[in-house]
């Protein structure tokens, strides 16, 4: 088996025009490296866990599992893992139930949820306002650049570091905090809500649909763009139709300044020049936007255009070609944002930049129009054959395994073109599939570094009380939430996260998290064994239900003899079970 480890480099056969605001954020430059501790017991459970799957389809062969296994397969595939009582939680309320119930989160109360997230005092501000409170003052910006200039060259990171404390310790009195509290507290937030909401299944498709429409926190304002673009785009449409959600990210301040659409504007069109301020309103009665920002000159741009195709819709190999991408691009341009220099970012349509032009998508002709033109391709995109199985595809391998059954596949496309892409309906279908509950599927898929420490801690019943720390090491591990820089997103197929430096990272945090080492968080490891018990056995059945491989438990038993709880507690969360959902 081939092991990698996600490096966050972009695909060599796709090249954004876009200006990136820096470098790949893999989270690892300028760190210094984790030591790992006991090594000997770390090196045995590395061993082991060099056999992860690699995600092969499930056979037919296998026989059915049990109804304890049917439980915590459920709650590993539809939520971040089961805490301690989930699986009798299950077990009384019946399984299909249960599966109905999370199938419709509105039903579910999740007040208890909110007073963890109430520390979190970016959380409930929208743009407008963490651009006023946290975006660094516009006269700074100039200083920066101007200091930059006096430097000469090319600064040293070290002298980029301190220009930047020392800046920030000049306009302190400006902001009510840095601009990282904004992403730092969003991480916060989205690992909160993985391991404390009742509505897991909601929260894994939450996730799903922000890593299918991936945007950038740091690419120029987007950091102050992308909570909103969670909490008003991708949660009120994420179980509704495909079309509305696929149409809300268009529309996003947030997408269209990623993937540079908001600049797009048809190249023959007469270019407004600087000193032309006079107010002017377009055919929605908003002001539009000057044609040139920040010295950037307009033109088609079909970065947007081509992701919405490979990436949103049809696939790589939906059928579409590179004719059809500049059509697409013609089709949106004009779909922009108002405002955004001023600090109030929202999107609006402006004919004058608009290519007015006939154009053929997908061998459809689309008559020149205005914004129409745009919600025809949207339109054209979500209701497309190939859309509908490219969706069900990636939702099939979300919860099924990496390389799931055609068979499955292709009842979910059916679902998806037969409701008109009922999102909830194509869910449903996959999770109710007798492919989701077959024994060869059990423990195939192996989790992200985010699943992985969203489950650790509900298995161990540990408190979190600030998760801040929780993200930096995420970041460490090679998935700094909301800062994978190419659209693809994050993957979630074995071979992007099982690698032997990986598996280590992941040990260690399970040893730092049992250890106390991890700020805000508390695990209480003596509880997780019965007084007087088999130490070993008991926490092994609480943090691991779906049992653990025989070589495992000798691992175990070896270092049972002379382990305190705390490190058996960090061994058994970093085994190889235990990384696979």
């Amino acid at each position: 088996m081939t092991v990698t480890i996600l490096s966050g480099v972009y695909p060599p056969r796709r090249v954004l025009n876009a200006r990136r605001s820096g470098p790949v954020q893999s989270g690892m430059k300028g760190r210094t490296p984790t030591r790992p501790r006991w090594q000997k017991a770390a090196g045995l459970t590395l061993a082991l866990a060099l056999a992860l799957p690699s995600g092969a389809a499930p056979t037919a062969t296998a026989p059915p599992l049990d109804d304890h296994a049917r439980i915590v397969h459920a709650l590993n595939r539809l939520g971040y893992g089961p805490r301690p009582g989930d699986v009798e939680t299950v077990r009384r309320m019946g399984l299909e139930k249960w599966v109905e119930q999370q199938l419709h989160p509105e039903r579910i109360d999740d007040r208890a949820l909110l007073p963890r997230l109430a520390a979190l005092r970016t959380l409930g501000l929208d743009s407008k306002e963490l651009l006023a409170r946290y975006d660094i003052p516009r006269e700074a910006k100039r200083d920066v650049q101007k200091r930059l200039a006096e430097m000469g060259g090319d600064p040293s990171e070290d002298q980029r570091r301190e220009l930047r404390r020392e800046l920030m310790e000049k306009y302190r009195g400006h902001l009510d905090g840095p601009p990282r509290q904004v992403v730092e507290e969003l991480q916060a937030a989205k690992l909160v809500r993985a391991v404390y909401s009742e509505r897991q299944l909601d929260e894994v498709l939450v996730d799903f649909w922000m890593n299918h429409f991936n945007v950038f926190a740091g690419k120029g304002p987007v950091k102050f763009l992308v909570g909103e673009y969670e909490r008003d785009v991708i949660r009120p449409h994420a179980w509704g139709r495909f079309e509305d959600l696929l149409k809300a990210t268009a529309e996003s301040p947030a997408m269209l300044f990623y993937l540079d659409n908001w600049l797009s504007a048809d190249p023959s069109a007469a270019q407004m020049q600087g000193a032309r301020r006079s107010r002017r309103f377009g055919s929605f009665g908003r002001p539009e936007p000057q044609p040139q920002q920040q010295g950037r000159k307009r033109g088609l741009n079909e970065n947007y255009a081509r992701e919405i195709m490979e990436l949103h819709t049809l696939g790589v190999d939906g059928g579409y070609s590179q004719k059809d991408v500049t059509e697409v691009a013609r089709c949106l341009t004009g779909w922009t944002i108002a405002r955004l220099r001023q600090g109030q970012p929202e999107f609006v349509f402006t004919a004058r930049i608009h290519d007015r032009g006939d154009k053929v998508v997908l061998g459809h002709r689309i008559k020149g129009g205005w914004k129409d033109e745009g919600e025809q391709v949207i339109h054209l995109l979500a209701t497309h054959p190939s859309t509908a199985r490219f969706v069900a595809g990636k939702l099939a391998r979300r919860f099924v395994a990496d390389e799931p059954p055609a068979s499955l596949v292709d009842r979910a496309a059916e679902t998806f073109r037969r409701t008109g892409g009922d999102i909830r309906e194509v869910v449903r279908t996959i999770v109710t599939a007798p492919e989701f509950f077959a024994a060869s599927v059990q423990s195939a898929k192996v989790k992200t570094p985010f699943e992985f420490v969203a489950s650790a801690l509900r298995a161990s019943g540990a408190e979190v009380t600030d998760a801040r720390d929780l993200g930096r090491r995420l970041g460490a591990m090679g998935m700094p939430l909301y800062l994978q820089q190419p659209p693809t997103g994050y993957k979630d197929t074995a071979d992007a996260w099982v690698s032997t430096s990986g598996l280590l990272a992941r040990l260690n945090l399970a040893l730092d998290l049992a250890g106390g080492r991890v700020r805000g968080v508390t695990m209480d490891t003596a509880a997780l064994a019965r007084p007087g018990g088999d130490q070993a056995q008991d926490m092994a059945a609480r943090l691991v239900p779906a049992g653990l491989s025989d070589a495992t438990r000798k691992t175990l038993a070896a270092e049972a003899a002379t382990a305190d709880p705390v490190k058996l507690a960090g061994l058994i969360l970093g085994s190889p079970e235990f990384q696979r959902r």
